[in-house]
């Protein structure tokens, strides 16, 4: 059968997809006047036109999400009849491929070690202590004095008092020998500590302002201390125990960092990597010593051991049947405290209780865990023992309450598989959304193997659409010295048992790798010649075979069932912006197949509504929306004075009526005010500032979208760099003409454009909790903004979480009032940015 024959049927939405094939053979057949011949319909599948997605099995067509999707955008579905034996084909392909690496003879692996005379950790019940022997390359000045600082952390939790090594004369080696004892014994120890360190030097009061700057060129924060100044120089940190258990001892060589976070812990940085810096020339190096306590290798307990001990605890407290339940008078006290949201602090005495009350959390509010994990003494090995016991018996939490367990704060090994646990019940598509946050946690992570590393592989084996997901957020990455090595091992991990996927893998790497060499070609000759002889070098340079077969027949790495088949070279442009990003289009191949645009990037961007993938060190893929235009070129282009277009008042309905005839104009306005309610709602939450007519689009069918969210959570471009501050909630003068149809009184309609704010606001509200863990969650992925907890402050604060929803829907209702006062200014700031545009151009 060639695919030649295009028909057309009404049918029913809950008809079956088996039915559907049988029409359109019936119908074929007719045609070719062949009525009498028997074809099977099973023996074919509907394919979405020039999409690697199929509508098949037995549900009705009004339930596949492409057909829905088509329905509501007013589009007919497009499906071609495919052969069944056709994807066999393909199927039988790869799992040659599979079988021929499975069948790779492995080496053989050494046989297990006689298991050693080990003493448990708990036995030992003398201080912890270390030696701190020299350190190599300080780099400080002669006249500073230098210190180190250490301190024992469980996740940002410091489990004893700091410990500061005297001070010595600053030179760039320097020798120690002293002996660091901390206020923990070696039994109280948690399997997960953490050993920080820091390396400071000690000056005196600087006198000029040259020296200063020599000194300390960066922001970081120095502490003054009687009259001295203290400017970090390093910091370093690693695990108590390896990976296996093992209290670690004997020498190390720790390599350290140099970079250090806008905020301390007591001068530390534990929320820093314990990977040590690879780049070992330049780095500054702490020689350390950990004391030897036995003869024997000391272990943590294993799991049973714990139980036991927790048992033991259990029978020896007299009062163990009434532990941890406190009755209806301290119901309503924990109740007020399970509903604060992450970021509040407990105080002692609301940590000791929820410790007491330990039972009646577990039977009242189980999604009260996190709050009790940080309540719990990590620095006494009974109270820990104890949390492990009722962990096995503490109920499942939704997907979405555990992602919060994965966070810094909670390191425990058995906490993180609990949460692990709990993301099992997690859909393919709900975890699709939530794997960028999984893969920034992963650095947290301080060993290889761990619960969440197997879980992303298991799903990412299970299903090409997560793999491809997963592939692409590690490899963005894996140019970071503290993450390289383990995003490294998990992509080799997934290649080697996706071995058919690597090749669909390696072709999208190597189409990537042809852009950033065009991008930069770009921007090379941007400077010397004009835009139109770019645009020739950038068609002659796509021309090439290579690039055209580097560039031509592979999945998108946005969307997998997109393909991406042939180049349009004379559709390829690169836009202005000082980036150059390059606008590449494609055919699509399928009849009717509309051309497919993507945007290249490389250089900066990272939060979208539309598809948009990070893809490597400062670069990335953004999926290009058809038929739109930003509002600046809208009032340009129906205005021919840059000073005029701004105030033309009507330039954006008339562009939507052009577009949008009868109906199907109240249609688009109806578009637009939902789509304008959600991002003034959006972008006053997210605190998305440097709005203006050149970053915000609308689509033909009056969708409107906002671009290029270069600063959030209120941090704002000003003369004198970045500033923070609210950002108010923005109505603009053009989108209120156009939600009232241009009718000046229209109060109805643009009532309801109210009351969509007011829901949209209250209904992000409820999920506040969440919103505030996904920000958490990506506090590791390098955000300049969101770098630390008091960024995440800001969500807080315009989402009103600690206010009523009566006080919140109030605050909220004075901001829109104040928007709408505002809505001329906005308009006449607008003009500014046209006038200087238009300027420029």
């Amino acid at each position: 059968w060639e695919l030649a024959d295009v028909f057309s049927f009404q049918v029913s939405p809950n008809m079956n997809p088996i039915k559907l094939n049988e029409l359109a053979i019936r119908k074929r057949l007719t045609i070719h006047g062949k009525e009498d011949e028997d074809i099977d319909p099973a023996d074919y599948v509907l394919q979405v036109s020039g999409r690697l997605e199929y509508v098949f099995g037995d549900h009705p067509l009004i339930q596949f999400q492409y057909i829905r999707n088509c329905v509501m955008n007013r589009t007919l579905p497009q499906l071609t009849l495919v052969e069944c034996c056709t994807i066999k084909k393909m199927c039988e392909q790869e799992m040659i491929a599979i079988e021929a690496a499975i069948n790779r003879k492995s080496s053989n692996l050494p046989l297990p070690l006689p298991p050693k005379k080990t003493r448990s950790v708990w036995d030992v019940c003398s201080p912890f202590k270390i030696t701190l022997l020299k350190g190599n390359k300080l780099n400080t000045e002669e006249n500073a004095k230098v210190h180190v600082r250490a301190g024992i952390f469980h996740g940002t939790e410091l489990l004893c008092k700091t410990v500061v090594s005297t001070e010595i004369s600053g030179r760039s080696d320097h020798v120690w020998n002293e002996v660091l004892e901390f206020e923990i014994n070696v039994c109280d120890l948690p399997r997960m500590a953490r050993l920080c360190f820091a390396v400071y030097a000690v000056m005196d009061k600087m006198k000029t302002k040259k020296s200063t700057k020599a000194m300390n060129p960066s922001k970081y924060q120095t502490i003054r201390k009687a009259g001295k100044v203290h400017y970090p120089v390093a910091w370093v940190n690693t695990m108590v125990f390896d990976y296996k258990g093992q209290l670690r001892n004997g020498e190390f060589v720790l390599h350290s960092w140099s970079s250090f976070p806008d905020e301390l812990e007591e001068m530390l940085n534990p929320m820093g990597t314990v990977q040590t810096n690879p780049y070992i020339e330049n780095a500054t190096a702490l020689h350390i010593k950990f004391q030897e306590y036995s003869k024997h290798p000391i272990n943590y307990p294993p799991f049973d051991k714990i139980l036991e001990k927790a048992a033991e605890i259990a029978r020896s407290s007299d009062n163990a049947a009434m532990a941890g339940r406190g009755g209806k008078k301290f119901f309503v006290v924990l109740k007020e405290i399970m509903e604060r949201d992450p970021l509040s602090q407990l105080c002692e005495n609301e940590m000791d209780l929820i410790w007491t009350l330990r039972y009646d959390c577990r039977e009242n509010f189980p999604q009260s865990l996190p709050k009790l994990l940080l309540s719990l003494k990590w620095n006494k090995l009974e109270d820990v023992a104890q949390l492990q016991a009722l962990l096995q018996i503490w109920p499942k939490l939704l997907p979405r309450e555990a992602l919060e367990l994965l966070d810094f704060n909670y390191p425990d090994q058995y906490v993180r598989e609990y949460a692990v646990g709990c993301l099992k019940q997690m859909s393919d598509e709900e975890l699709s959304q939530y794997l960028l946050q999984l893969v920034q946690v992963l650095k947290y992570e301080p060993f290889l193997d761990c619960a969440l590393s197997r879980f992303l592989l298991e799903r990412a084996l299970a299903n090409r659409r997560i793999g491809q997901m997963l592939f692409w957020h590690l490899r963005s990455e894996v140019h970071i010295p503290a993450v390289s090595i383990q995003f490294g091992l998990i992509l080799e991990a997934y290649c080697r048992g996706s071995v058919a996927h690597m090749k669909v893998l390696a072709k999208q790497v190597e189409a990537l790798n042809k852009m950033k060499t065009l991008n930069s070609l770009i921007k090379l000759n941007a400077m010397k010649q004009s835009k139109a002889k770019g645009k020739d070098a950038m068609h002659t340079c796509l021309k090439q075979n290579a690039y055209r077969e580097a560039l031509s027949d592979l999945q998108s790495p946005l969307n997998p069932s997109v393909i991406l088949s042939e180049l349009h070279v004379e559709k390829c442009r690169y836009m202005d912006s000082k980036m150059k990003p390059l606008w590449i289009v494609y055919n699509n191949k399928m009849f009717g197949g509309d051309l497919v645009g993507i945007i290249f990037k490389n250089g900066d961007g990272k939060i979208l509504p539309y598809g948009c993938l990070a893809t490597g060190d400062h670069s990335g893929l953004i999926e290009a929306v058809s038929s739109s235009e930003t509002i600046a070129d809208i009032q340009l282009n129906s205005s021919n004075v840059a000073a005029a277009a701004a105030f033309n008042k009507d330039a954006l309905l008339n562009w939507l009526k052009e577009y949008n005839l009868g109906d199907d104009l109240d249609r688009a306005i109806e578009e637009f005010t939902l789509s304008c309610a959600g991002y003034c709602v959006a972008t006053y939450v997210l605190g998305i500032g440097d709005r203006h007519s050149d970053n915000i689009m609308v689509r033909k069918n009056g969708q409107l979208f906002h671009i290029d969210f270069g600063h959030i959570l209120g941090n704002f471009k000003s003369k004198f760099g970045i500033k923070r501050e609210r950002v108010p909630f923005i109505l603009t003068y053009d989108f209120i003409h156009v939600i009232q149809q241009g009718k000046t009184g229209n109060t109805e309609k643009f009532g309801r454009f109210r009351q969509y704010c007011e829901e949209a606001y209250l209904i992000l509200r409820k999920h506040g909790n969440l919103f505030i863990t996904l920000f958490a969650l990506m506090l590791t992925a390098g955000l300049p903004e969101l770098t630390s907890v008091k960024d995440i402050q800001y969500l807080k604060d315009s989402l009103a979480l600690g206010k009523s929803e009566e006080e919140a829907l109030k605050q909220f209702k004075q901001k829109f009032d104040e928007a709408l006062r505002e809505s001329w200014t906005t308009k006449v700031n607008w003009m500014a940015h046209t006038v200087r545009k238009d300027y420029r151009s």
